[in-house]
């Protein structure tokens, strides 16, 4: 029998390029990209699903098109009549990718609105995925909605993922943010944060201190994250490893690394891998993505290393 993996959050267009004012359009999203690599490093008998909303666009067509094209199950994507995906523009600006969003019609900000839609498509989950980005998009109300399906879900026997995912700009203040991220933590088995985007708002002076701030709030495992920097492993049963990351070969663009490092890490402790043989993976996966352009890289590649 399978089982199911579902991502739930927010999948934009996004426009990529802008040599002599030509932009190559694309799909992309911090929960899609992680149900992407999910869906690459599985064992083939998990099914993978993601849930959002979409428009009754074109866009929005074309994007659960290619959603479902790469195996990843679109019927639990709600469409919203006269809303239409958010838009991101990504620029070089002082040897630095830079982006520029439009959010204000976006469908997804609706996701949590219909409950019943929303229990649904997490019904018969075995993993449940979502991000500090899937609560921001939301409504107070709505996000309370999201929490309360998830918690559903858990009690029903989904093991749930929470990656913090800071992004301070959707936020309307830091106090917001750390609370409502730290509420949602609370309901996660395994939380998978980065160490510095964490310690500024939440003033941890190392890594050790974001894994044991989420440790003692009730997780059970958390890797943190930190760049090019080795990860550390932590779970409450007193496990503590620092996983050094694989070199790249080339690093060409970082978009998406922690995302597929996510995808990664969760594949291998669905095949048996511990925490630590996890993590290694997980570096491999996102070294094989910072290789190319894009967030999302060819699964085929990232299955060979």
């Amino acid at each position: 029998m399978s089982k199911r993996f579902v991502s739930v959050g927010e999948a934009m267009i996004e426009m990529s390029g802008g040599d002599e004012g030509l932009y190559r359009l694309g799909y992309a999203g911090d929960t899609l990209n992680t149900a992407w690599y999910a869906r690459a490093m599985l064992p083939e008998d998990w099914q993978v699903d993601y849930v959002t909303a979409l428009g009754d666009d074109m866009y929005s067509a074309e994007m659960r098109a290619f959603i479902g094209k790469a195996g990843i199950g679109t019927d639990r994507i709600q469409t919203i009549p006269g809303r239409r995906p958010g838009l991101y523009l990504i620029h070089q600006a002082h040897g630095d990718r830079h982006f520029t969003y439009w959010r204000g019609q976006s469908a997804a900000k609706l996701l949590a609105d219909d409950a019943e839609a929303l229990g649904a498509g997490l019904a018969g989950a075995d993993t449940v995925y979502f991000s500090g980005i899937s609560m921001a998009i939301l409504s107070p109300r709505a996000r309370g909605r999201l929490m309360k399906a998830i918690v559903a879900a858990r009690e029903a026997g989904a093991q749930v993922v929470f990656d913090t995912n800071l992004r301070p700009a959707l936020w309307t203040s830091p106090k917001v943010m750390a609370s409502t991220l730290t509420a949602a933590a609370t309901i996660a088995d395994i939380v998978l944060p980065t160490h510095p985007d964490e310690a500024p708002l939440f003033g941890d002076a190392s890594p050790d201190a974001t894994a044991e701030r989420y440790l003692a709030i009730g997780a059970s495992e958390v890797v943190v994250k930190n760049g090019a920097e080795p990860a550390l492993v932590a779970t409450r049963d007193g496990l503590r490893a620092y996983v050094p990351a694989t070199r790249a070969a080339k690093v060409v663009d970082a978009t998406g690394a922690g995302d597929s490092f996510n995808g990664g890490y969760l594949g291998a402790r669905a095949r048996g891998a511990d925490p630590v043989e996890a993590a290694r993976d997980a570096h491999r996966v996102a070294g094989v993505v910072i290789g190319h352009k894009g967030a999302l890289v060819d699964m085929a590649l990232v299955r060979r290393g």
